[in-house]
């Protein structure tokens, strides 16, 4: 017999794939009737394989027989971590393997911000270069400071590659790490001693609107904000208010508050280079994101240690 697993929203499509190969599976996000379906299912329901979707104390409640969630994707706020420790539920993730495709989205990100090169291609397109003459200048980046907020495995291949781009580096953890980077004791100074932020928080809780306006004052009319984390930990509001009085020069955001329902703003903003969340959206990394999600099931019910536990 085939384990049962509910997936919650769509998967990455091969991933999805073996899922319904290998696994009796139960697609709750096709589901008219949500708790009806639920209640057909949930007897059976072992684990569920999830893709940012929300998974609280209340879905694990109506799967009695629930061992384990499997998570495409690095970030588990939207899973209700002390609810799936207090019902014995493993929860895995997918870690490492996205390191390097985000790292380059963030650096991506930080280039066309601070360059501007998204708005010197839209006035190229627009015929304002015979028109009007070359495009102004920018800013560049070799000499600059990178802020790192939340130096993880993520955050020290951002650093890798920004100092590649002749920049500086500081950071700001929870607490210290070993590395040749100038630690700063809070966001705020971080941000103070720093021409870009680029944050690489988890989200949740602890980190929600970590951006702030205390943050973007210390950051200032010349400094930079890059976000790849997750979209609770800028305030948004705040954000777009500096933007559009130039209290900040400029943001880079790949992640947003209610995905996909972006507060329509932004775009009017010329100093916001805007990304629809695609940190880790290549076929290589998505496709080893899979196998991982993938092979924390095959691990856990076959009754071996699953390779990615988070709790």
């Amino acid at each position: 017999m085939k384990p049962d697993v509910l997936l919650t929203t769509k998967i990455f499509k091969p991933t999805q794939v073996v899922l319904e190969k290998e696994f009796a599976c139960h697609r709750l996000y096709e589901a008219s009737d949500r708790a009806a379906f639920l209640k057909t299912a949930a007897p059976r329901i072992r684990a569920i394989a999830s893709f940012g979707s929300s998974v609280d104390a209340a879905l694990m409640d109506a799967l009695p027989k629930l061992e384990i969630i499997s998570n495409f994707g690095v970030g588990v706020d939207s899973i209700d971590l002390d609810a799936a420790k207090q019902r014995k539920v493993i929860v895995t993730n997918t870690p490492d393997v996205l390191n390097d495709c985000v790292a380059d989205t963030a650096i991506a990100l930080t280039l066309n911000t601070v360059r501007k090169f998204p708005q010197a291609e839209a006035y190229l397109r627009s015929g304002f270069w015979a028109a009007r003459g070359g495009y102004p200048l920018s800013t560049s980046l070799g000499g600059k400071t990178m802020g790192i907020l939340g130096l993880g495995r993520i955050g020290e291949a951002i650093a890798q590659r920004a100092l590649a781009f002749g920049m500086k580096i500081h950071y700001h953890n929870r607490n210290k790490k070993d590395v040749p980077y100038r630690y700063e004791r809070d966001p705020v100074a971080l941000a103070r001693a720093s021409d870009v932020v680029v944050v690489v928080t988890p989200g949740g809780a602890g980190t929600q609107h970590i951006i702030n306006s205390k943050v973007l004052d210390a950051l200032g009319s010349k400094g930079y904000v890059v976000n790849i984390s997750r979209g609770s930990t800028m305030d948004e509001a705040v954000l777009i208010r500096y933007l559009q009085e130039g209290r900040i020069a400029g943001a880079g955001l790949d992640v947003f508050d209610d995905e996909p329902k972006i507060d329509p703003r932004f775009f009017s903003l010329e100093n916001a280079v805007v990304l629809p969340h695609v940190g880790s959206a290549t076929l290589e990394t998505r496709t080893a994101m899979g196998n991982l999600q993938i092979e924390n099931l095959r691990h856990h019910f076959a009754g071996q240690a699953v390779l990615t536990r988070v709790v």
